[in-house]
């Protein structure tokens, strides 16, 4: 029975049913190689199989968003009635089984890891039907032709892409068909790449022919699941959610030279594709410690993007590099400055001007990435960045007479409230930056003296007698509003109105409570279960951002209970549509935080130097929490039970576990600690 849960956990499998839902069940078996992201063809043969590629835009200013591509998914099959889909997270292969008039059909496609930019079908039943037209469906505007037996289309943007298919049937036993298509993709953000590229790459695809190139997959797969799996044993059916989102974690970066990921990753319109904070703080590290490689094109999107960064404050009168809220192809803000409300009115957006601690996320997830990999490649163009961000804090901070710092008109990531001065995630976040940059080799003297002098005397509103931070100046004078007291409904802003909204102490999301997960070191520690005494009770979760979060800081105060709900409901977010916006495309960075709320709050680890911290902490019910992760290249696992920890470790590494335990060198061998006596022994 153990084995059957164990397959169970690793299969994601969608019945028929409402075509309401549909585009939801598109997004959630969406197969992407990091580099070209395909949903699910629709039953009815619809749109829902859209197709992007990372990087590829089109439009200007707001209304930049991913280029729509050919689609190259659709069954070969008429008067089909799709029965069942199973996306298979071990090796990333979504089977469709078909009923047709003639019988039984079914489909298997999937998206190449160990080539990215490669797609392949392979359809098996009585009928099947090569279309004239070709294997693509085709975006307006699409050039497209054919050579010989291969079909190939480029869409242009910024840069673009291009990608030749080829066809070809087979006879099988007892009168059956099959039809195997393999699609190369060459894409490039800076031009689009000649049609010739595709159809060389397509060349190399068809000489391994369809069983090696699913060898190859499975191959991938496995190496990636070594390195990235989350064992939960004793739940099984979040053990299963926890895969799914690792797998689309996974499946979403690719290991190239930059790579630009939007909220929804490759698997839906959503946002257009514009690349938030989210990618930097709730994505990258997962990456860092699991595969650098892809971490490195995350930070290489934004380095590559820094001139862009620094003519933006450039234009704000102000020194350094500011980042902006919303990014897509050249690195400009793309934040739309108007949205309309459910009314219909037009509603000012402010967050591209005033939600300026994506600087400070930034440069945090560049040196989160330097420490986690110890990339010396990276190192220069990250000690740059860090200088650069740490510029424009020192130049945008107002001393007051007193001598205290202050970083007025901002917006957290709370953003029911605007235009607020010394919001303390900002506040805390540029502090961290300026130390940071201050502490790096090389630094001019002098100006790392100004960085540590206005790092200290940046406001960041905690009071010792409460033991709690203020969210910003003259929050805990706004109207003392909870959830419970709040009046009922799904959205605040349409309950209360946005103006008397931004009056009261509700929160959007995790704000001073994201400081506990990012920086827990600038944060006095016993501020910890105060502030979620405070904020959670006046935390909306309006942000899908925010429940990881929460799931995160209360397994760190213990509260188990209460942190495996919230972890619940951000692994299933999509699983189950419980926002309502699947359909628009996954919340890949809320996936992102499930691990972040595994690792670092409930296991508890911490990197300190080159060593790791450990405080775990096993929810009732769990007989074991198991990962792994890649410090500096070395692979260290582990493994936390009810009574104690296992530590392994390819490389020897310094190990802490529990807050008063002493540190110990950890070899090749495994180590083991006791939770109440906290005394090692190795076996």
């Amino acid at each position: 029975m153990a084995g059957d849960d164990d397959t169970r956990s690793w299969l994601v499998e969608v019945e028929a049913a409402d075509p309401a839902g549909e585009p939801a069940r598109a997004a959630i078996l969406t197969v992407s190689d990091g580099v070209v992201g395909t949903r699910a063809e629709s039953p009815d043969g619809g749109d829902d199989g859209g197709v992007v590629a990372a990087g590829i835009y089109q439009g200007e200013g707001p209304e930049t968003a991913l280029a729509p591509l050919p689609r190259w998914n659709h069954a070969p099959l008429a008067e089909r009635v799709m029965r069942r889909r199973v996306l298979d997270l071990r090796d990333g292969t979504l089977r469709t089984d078909l009923d047709t008039p003639a019988g039984d059909a079914s489909v298997v496609t999937f998206a190449s890891l160990a080539r990215p930019g490669t797609a392949v079908l392979v359809a098996e039943g009585p009928r099947l039907e090569e279309d004239p037209a070709g294997p693509f469906r085709l975006p307006p505007a699409a050039e497209h032709g054919r050579e010989d037996d291969r079909w190939w289309a480029r869409v242009h943007g910024s840069g673009g892409v291009a990608v030749a298919a080829s066809e070809r049937v087979v006879r099988l036993a007892a009168a059956r068909l099959r039809l195997e298509r393999l699609v190369a993709f060459a894409s490039d953000p800076r031009e689009a790449p000649r049609a010739d590229a595709a159809l060389e790459a397509l060349e190399a695809v068809e000489r391994l022919g369809f069983d090696d190139l699913l060898a190859e997959q499975r191959s991938a797969w496995a190496r990636r699941w070594a390195a990235a799996d989350v064992r939960i044993e004793g739940d099984p059916e979040l053990q299963r959610a926890v895969r799914f989102c690792l797998f689309h974690l996974t499946a979403s970066v690719a290991d190239r030279a930059e790579a630009a990921l939007g909220a929804k990753g490759l698997s839906g319109p959503g946002y257009r594709g514009h690349v938030f904070w989210d990618t930097d703080v709730f994505v990258l590290p997962f990456l860092a410690a699991t595969h650098p490689p892809a971490a490195r094109a995350l930070l290489g999107y934004r380095v590559q993007r820094l001139d862009a960064a620094r003519a933006a404050a450039a234009r704000d009168g102000l020194d350094g590099a500011r980042f902006p809220w919303e990014s897509a192809d050249t690195g400009d803000d793309v934040t739309p400055p108007w949205l309309r409300d459910r009314s219909g009115a037009h509603v000012r957006i402010l967050t591209g001007e005033q939600e300026v601690h994506i600087t400070a996320d930034v440069a945090w997830a560049a040196a989160r990435y330097q420490a986690w990999s110890g990339d010396g490649r990276t190192l220069g163009a990250c000690r740059e960045l860090l200088a650069e961000t740490a510029r424009y804090w020192a130049s945008r901070a107002r001393l007051d007479e007193t001598g205290a710092a202050h970083l007025d008109g901002v917006i957290g990531p709370d953003e029911y409230h605007e235009t607020v001065n010394d919001n303390a995630f900002t506040n805390v976040m540029a502090r961290w930056n300026l130390y940071q940059a201050a502490s790096l080799d090389g630094a001019d003297a002098e100006e790392a003296r100004r960085w540590r002098d206005l790092a200290a005397a940046l406001v960041d509103g905690y009071d010792p007698g409460s033991r709690r931070h203020e969210q910003f100046a003259g929050y805990f004078g706004l109207e003392p509003l909870t959830v419970a007291d709040a009046p009922p409904g799904a959205d605040p802003a349409a309950t209360l109105g946005q103006e008397r909204l931004q009056r009261t102490q509700l929160v959007k999301q995790a704000d001073v409570l994201m400081l506990h997960l990012l920086v827990p070191q600038l944060v006095p520690a016993e501020s910890l279960r105060p502030d979620l005494d405070w904020y959670e009770p006046r935390t909306t979760h309006a942000s899908s951002l925010s429940e990881p979060v929460h799931a995160a800081v209360l397994a760190r105060a213990g509260r188990l209970d209460e942190a495996l709900a919230y972890l619940r409901r951000s692994a299933t977010i999509d699983l189950d549509n419980l926002t309502g916006h699947t359909g628009e495309g996954l919340h890949i960075a809320t996936m992102g935080g499930v691990w972040h709320a595994l690792v670092h709050g409930l296991a508890g680890l911490e990197l300190r130097g080159g060593d790791l911290a450990l405080e775990p902490r096993l929810p009732a019910g769990w007989e074991a929490l198991e990962f792994q992760v890649l410090l500096h290249g070395a692979a260290v696992r582990v493994r936390v039970l009810p009574d104690r920890v296992a530590v392994h470790a390819q490389e020897e590494l310094g190990v802490r576990i529990g807050a008063d335990g002493d540190w110990v060198r950890v070899g090749a061998r495994e180590a083991v600690v006791e939770h109440d006596a906290l005394a090692w022994r190795c076996d």
